[in-house]
């Protein structure tokens, strides 16, 4: 039997950032359990801030109307920079300008789990397709699938190097950089192919009830929220391999 994990997250996100790493750790230490078990992972968008104006608004000031002002901020901040730090990211909340409508961050993933193979010759995708993981008895690091180092890639831009995910150039730079064609995925977002698509399946997120994010769905039968640490993730992996009791 296989594993799969649906992912629901959005990558202007704090939380999903350090989610995404825990699903990492987890799998690793899922591989050390079960390192015959092929396991998917596929990605989901949800969207944050669905109101956010296609050239992006200042960051900073949003968020502190957001959450009651500059000291709330800064609170919240401080509880982020301490979890993603367990995760062994060092946010850089300082540089971020624009906060960013994310629809076409979002098209990219869903291009990318369509069209991208495996970034390393011994990473094999087997149930899931493109965006499969399937762990062969390497190190985490060395195994991820391009899915998985391009969402790695999105959050980083994002969250450590305060680029703007809103624009299409950086997406499209922020890809060639993750071992897509730079140029292609240019003129991909530059079209309209997949949105009204990226736009149902996270109106879809929503219909199911989900109104949070990180969200992770096992096997289709059990699901955690928010950026649980890899233990719990690892323990609803073992609980969603279990056989189904009538």
């Amino acid at each position: 039997m296989n594993l799969t994990i649906d992912v629901v997250s959005d990558v202007v996100c704090p939380w999903c950032f350090i989610g995404k790493r825990h699903l990492d750790r987890a799998l690793q230490l899922w591989h050390a359990e079960q390192p015959q078990c092929a396991v998917a992972v596929r990605w989901h968008p949800f969207f944050l801030n669905p109101d956010t104006p296609e050239a992006g608004e200042p960051y900073r000031p949003f968020l502190e109307k957001k959450f009651g002002g500059p000291e709330k901020l800064a609170e919240i901040w401080q509880r982020v920079n301490a979890a993603g730090r367990t995760a062994g990211i060092e946010f850089a909340f300082e540089k971020i300008e624009l906060r960013a409508n994310t629809l076409n961050a979002h098209r990219l993933i869903h291009h990318a789990q369509k069209v991208m193979s495996p970034a390393k010759p011994e990473t094999v995708s087997l149930a899931g397709g493109a965006d499969a993981l399937c762990i062969p008895g390497i190190p985490l690091r060395g195994q991820v699938t391009a899915v998985n180092t391009l969402i790695e890639g999105l959050f980083a831009a994002q969250f450590l190097e305060g680029r703007h995910l809103g624009d299409r150039a950086v997406l499209a730079e922020v890809a060639g950089e993750c071992g897509m064609d730079r140029d292609a995925v240019r003129g991909y977002l530059d079209s309209a192919e997949d949105a009204d698509e990226v736009r149902a399946a996270a109106g879809e997120m929503h219909r199911m009830g989900i109104g949070g994010v990180p969200f992770f769905i096992f096997n289709k039968r059990l699901a955690a929220s928010g950026a649980q640490p890899p233990e719990a993730l690892l323990k609803a992996m073992r609980e969603a391999m279990q056989p189904a009791t009538a």
